[in-house]
């Protein structure tokens, strides 16, 4: 089951919880049987960050979140100087937990200041027993932090100078609010007017509707006030928060704890486009973290805003891989939810359960080199009977990705649905569907969004073969190539990509031209065409999308060893020709034996790295080049008959 179909919360239900001179504001949502999830916000949040993650999850796990002290509906210590330090917000959350969940460890997930939080939670002594797993994001632990900044001062490398030169550059931020009374009268003044204007701008996170002061949504905490963000109280937020930097920064830095190791198992999930963090602070971390599985986002620093969906699910999937299965006897969750009565059904025994619970854990961790980018992710590719699509299906499933194979042939479709599972693919499915049938690819993309999700990456790979001379290509030949090769792409791109610009989460597309759409050939007119017509509405696509975080990207193979010789079409010569010409051409793609594999690679690093046009083999990049320096050469080129 899709996380888009999973119930959404009507609203949260509210609670106090007194600790350590301050009390705190605590929201719940679902149902308290299931594990529970703590979502601890960062700086200047409150707990609304976190909304849109929140509700998405509430229909599996019970939901708390807290608003940290001094910040939303919690009260701030007095004095504000000394009531910030990590020791302190340790007592918070334990007193939160134990309200919540006194009888189970939760699962922590922590953004910003709340992952900074949540690194001191999953090392210290105290919370042992407390913390199923952390998820953290866009926070480092300052005591890593500390020992990463010692290290490299220690070896000063010119590497090492460099990545401490360049989160220096980065914490410009840390500096200023260590200034006294200077940040808090910019945030009670304009700097907390223009926030959300600023957040609009430079993170793309979308403005929510902030509610006057002294306005509520009541105890209920409807779909209203969830969408509030930044709420009302964000210039109090930021003006406490400050103390989270002035109490903790310094002192960890200079004297971090040499016993700072993780006794949970930490999903880190690093933003790319991170403009406060480098994604070098990591690098040493599996000293620190035995049981650690690394996630990478294509997003800026504010992800619970700009990345709800891939959240969740990855939150998901740890949080399922790392909850305990119910011991012997005890009631299970689907005979709660079922409501069946009669005797509890024997459970499995503690060692098989410790087994699947590893297992599990170890699924989480794609052996491809792109699993960390990919994992979990919704890939859909068209054409992936054979060739070239089915190589990318199998790539994007080595790394990880759920993905649906679309060809219109059903059982070559179905093989690679098959084979990805095996391979790694958390999910895969087969659909049957001619891209051509504008009709059939409607209902394809409504189907996928109601069952799988959202794409998140969507490779427009199904084409066919046509050659011969202009004047002896017919109509009918033009619109079978077209409706393939350049309405298929029109379609995937409208649909689907359709479907990622309204969500808002960004996303990436991948059209699979040629490099026939850069060289002319008096033997592929209607093929060469189809393909540049491709190219060019990718790039036109890539400046539309550019603005909505979605990405798109023109692979052009060049020769590459796959069927499509065996099924291409040749016009103007007899049935009995156009057998031997066909059975020549595979021959000499036979010969040159480059492996889709090859491309398959080029697709997903061409998605990592966001490019626009990607030729691959040596003669695809070569023609590339001529048609950029040396136009007349490949106009020379293209008036040679072929070899066939």
């Amino acid at each position: 089951m899709s996380l888009q179909s999973v119930p959404r919360p009507a609203g949260a239900r509210e609670r106090r919880v007194r600790t350590g001179g301050v009390d705190l504001c605590v929201a719940e949502l679902g149902d308290p049987a299931r594990p529970t999830v703590v979502l601890v916000h960062g700086y200047p949040d409150s707990k609304e960050v976190w909304s849109q993650v929140a509700e998405q999850l509430a229909g599996r796990f019970h939901v708390v979140l807290y608003d940290v002290r001094g910040h939303g509906g919690s009260t701030a210590p007095k004095p504000l100087r000394g009531g910030f330090t990590l020791e302190k917000l340790t007592d918070d959350f334990l007193a939160v937990a134990d309200a919540v969940s006194p009888h189970r460890p939760v699962h922590l997930v922590g953004h910003d200041w709340g992952s900074v939080q949540g690194w001191e939670f999953a090392t210290v002594r105290r919370t042992s027993g407390r913390v199923a797993s952390f998820t953290s994001m866009s926070g480092p632990s300052l005591d890593h932090f500390g020992h990463w900044i010692k290290r490299r001062m220690t070896r000063p490398t010119p590497r090492a100078v460099g990545q401490l030169l360049g989160q220096g550059a980065k914490s410009w931020y840390v500096y200023m609010l260590h200034t006294p009374v200077l940040p808090e009268l910019a945030w009670r003044g304009p700097l907390g007017k223009q926030w959300p204007k600023l957040l609009d701008r430079f993170e793309k996170v979308p403005r929510g509707r902030t509610p006057a002061r002294g306005e509520s949504g009541g105890e209920s905490g409807g779909a209203e006030q969830a969408d509030a963000y930044p709420t009302a109280s964000l210039p109090d937020d930021a003006a406490h928060g400050a103390w989270l930097y002035r109490d903790n920064i310094r002192a960890r830095l200079r004297r971090p704890r040499a016993d700072a190791h993780a006794h949970v198992p930490v999903q880190l999930i690093t933003p790319t486009g991170d403009a406060f963090l480098s994604e070098r602070l990591y690098d040493d971390l599996e000293q620190w973290v035995p049981q650690l599985v690394r996630r990478t986002l294509p997003a800026r620093h504010w992800v619970p805003r700009t990345r709800p969906d891939q959240l969740a699910s990855w939150i998901t999937e740890f949080v399922t891989a790392h909850e305990p299965e119910p011991e012997p006897g005890h009631e299970s969750e689907a005979r709660r939810e079922s409501g069946a009565g009669g005797a509890a059904v024997s459970g499995p025994t503690g060692k098989a359960r410790r087994e699947s619970r590893a297992r599990r854990a170890r699924d989480l961790v794609a052996s491809g080199p792109y699993g960390e980018r990919f994992g979990g992710q919704l890939v859909l590719v068209t054409g992936a009977a054979s060739g070239i699509g089915r190589a990318v299906a199998f790539a994007f499933a080595e790394s990880g990705a759920r993905v649906v194979v679309v060809d219109r042939d059903a059982e070559g479709a179905a093989r690679t649905a098959e084979m990805a599972r095996l391979i790694g693919a958390p999910r895969a499915w087969a659909e049957t569907v001619d891209v051509g049938d504008e009709e059939a690819m409607e209902k394809l993309a409504e189907k996928v969004a109601t069952e799988y999700g959202t794409v998140d990456v969507l490779v427009n790979n199904a084409g066919i073969g046509l050659s011969g001379p202009f004047l002896d290509t017919t109509s009918e030949d033009w619109k079978k190539v077209l409706d393939v090769n350049l309405w298929g792409v029109i379609h995937g791109c409208r649909l689907f990509g359709g479907q990622m610009a309204a969500r808002g989460q960004g996303g990436h597309i991948v059209n699979t031209a040629s490099a026939a759409a850069y060289q002319p050939s008096r033997a592929l007119p209607a093929y060469s065409t189809s393909k540049a017509a491709v190219l060019m509405l990718s790039e036109c696509l890539r400046a539309e999308l550019a603005g909505q975080g979605i990405g798109v990207s023109a692979i052009c193979p060049g020769f590459v060893n796959t069927n499509i010789t065996e099924t291409a079409r040749f016009t103007g010569v007899s049935a009995q020709e156009e057998t031997r010409q066909r059975k020549r051409t595979s021959q000499l793609y036979g010969l040159r034996n480059y492996p889709p594999e090859k491309v398959a690679d080029a697709v997903l690093r061409a998605v990592v790295r966001n490019e626009a046009v990607v030729p691959v083999t040596p003669e695809a990049r070569g023609l590339r080049l001529l048609s950029r320096f040396a136009p007349r050469t490949l106009r020379a080129i293209a008036r040679l008959e072929p070899p066939l």
